[in-house]
């Protein structure tokens, strides 16, 4: 099968997905946005890769204004046709669609339905209840109204249109069925983190080494997009807290864009607070940022759980560390790491409170730390081993494209996680 996976943000574990199907016998061909700024996978060929394997960034000329809404609009469109070119060039039999913004991803299923092109919507986000809750921000409440209306309508003509859908959690079959839709077509696959490629590393590490100060710390990491589904503020009220209860904490945010630049600006009224801020970081050097972290710190708003499952938790559980999530316990990444003995608080002042607290008895039992991180890991191995998980997109995939030739069979070896991971065998001949 000729595929196309498109993520526009180039995130890491749908290249993995990409890898794992071209290993398969598929043509897989990774595209991505150029000029999307985020924490991105391994996007380019390495010397293990199978053959048919490819990656495309799109660069549509037009700058992408992210806070912006006529030069958002502006960028879209001219996203949508640049992928439009590149899908007339390339001609695949199926393209995958994730992450892609909701106008261009429009744009784009107008082109299918008139080619009858088969595709699949791979749905991270409700965009229209994200841009509902932004319109209700920016404007009256009548405007706001038909606008909201609009983007619905949209969305529900985008996966109505889709020869297939996978959701990333129940929660969006629950809203196609408000929005009328037939959900015979939709299937749900929880999203993951690459296990091979988001291992356990130490603390003490050459990318902690190169940026981060030798001194005993309780190091309290975010790393990933703070945008208006977060409120950065909270980071800074969780250090200040923290160091307030006489905790030796330092607070370190990976990020770029408004969010990192608002919380830059407040925690310059205490230039001596314990901070380090960085852009996002080189893939290869996601897992010694993330290994060099005492606690991994997810945000999310009350209005942005609506519509968002922050992926971002599935790589900390993938790290091996001890996670602490401001958010609403409803949210299903907050089992996730209520499952992994985690702390889960509203992100308000309460929650912060709360969280100082889960914190300092973290910071008095080290041995408590070690196996929270464990746990962790261990339910990463347990939900995201890729090869049952492609497994179920290649099911998926044949059923937007009945008639299909089957891959032909793949004989390299490739970790299933069935059994424990490097990691799990280390510690268990470490027990032994």
């Amino acid at each position: 099968m000729r595929l196309q996976v498109h993520d526009f943000s180039g995130h890491p574990f749908q290249a993995e997905l990409s890898r794992e199907l071209a290993a398969r016998g598929h043509s897989v061909d990774h595209v991505y946005s150029a000029q999307y700024s985020s924490g991105k996978g391994v996007l380019e060929r390495t010397d293990s890769d199978p053959a048919l394997l490819s990656f495309s960034p799109l660069d549509s000329g037009t700058p992408f204004q992210k806070y912006s809404a006529l030069g958002r609009l502006k960028f879209e469109q001219a996203y949508a046709r640049t992928w439009l070119e590149h899908n007339r060039r390339s001609a695949p039999e199926c393209i995958v669609a994730c992450n892609v913004p909701l106008f261009a991803l429009d744009q784009f299923r107008r082109a299918a339905v008139r080619s009858r092109q088969p595709w699949l919507l791979w749905h991270q986000d409700l965009f229209s209840n994200a841009i509902s809750e932004e319109l209700a921000r920016r404007l009256p409440a009548p405007a706001a109204g038909s606008g909201s209306a609009l983007v619905r309508r949209i969305e529900a003509g985008i996966v109505r249109s889709a020869s297939q859908v996978v959701a990333i959690g129940e929660e969006f079959r629950l809203a196609y069925r408000r929005w009328g839709l037939d959900t015979g077509h939709v299937s749900v696959i929880p999203n993951w983190a690459p296990l091979e490629e988001i291992v356990p590393r130490p603390r003490s590490n050459a990318w902690a080494a190169a940026n981060l100060p030798a001194e005993p710390e309780l190091r309290l990491l975010y790393a990933g997009t703070l945008g208006r589904k977060h409120n950065p503020l909270l980071l800074s009220d969780l250090l200040r807290s923290a160091l307030a209860a006489g905790l030796p904490a330092r607070l370190i945010v990976a990020s770029e864009g408004e969010g990192i630049e608002m919380l830059r600006a407040d925690l310059l009224k205490d230039p001596d607070l314990p901070v380090t801020l960085l852009p996002f970081q080189p893939a290869a050097d996601l897992p010694d940022m993330l290994g060099s972290a005492d606690v991994l710190v997810t945000i999310l708003e009350p209005e942005a759980s609506r519509f968002s499952i922050p992926s971002k938790v599935l790589s900390s559980l993938a790290a091996g560390r001890p996670l602490l999530g401001l958010m609403p316990e409803d949210n299903p990444a907050a089992a996730d790491i209520l499952a992994a003995e985690g702390y889960v608080g509203p992100p308000t002042e309460f929650g912060v409170a709360g969280a100082v607290v889960w914190l300092r008895s973290l910071n008095q039992d080290p041995a408590a730390a070690e196996r929270l991180g464990a746990k962790g890991r261990e339910l990463a191995e347990s939900r995201f081993g890729i090869v049952p998980i492609a497994d179920r997109f290649e099911a998926v995939l044949r059923r937007a494209l009945p008639g299909a030739e089957p891959a032909p069979d793949d004989t390299r070896p490739r970790p299933a996680h069935a059994g424990p991971s490097r990691f799990r065998r280390k510690q268990q001949n470490a027990a032994a």
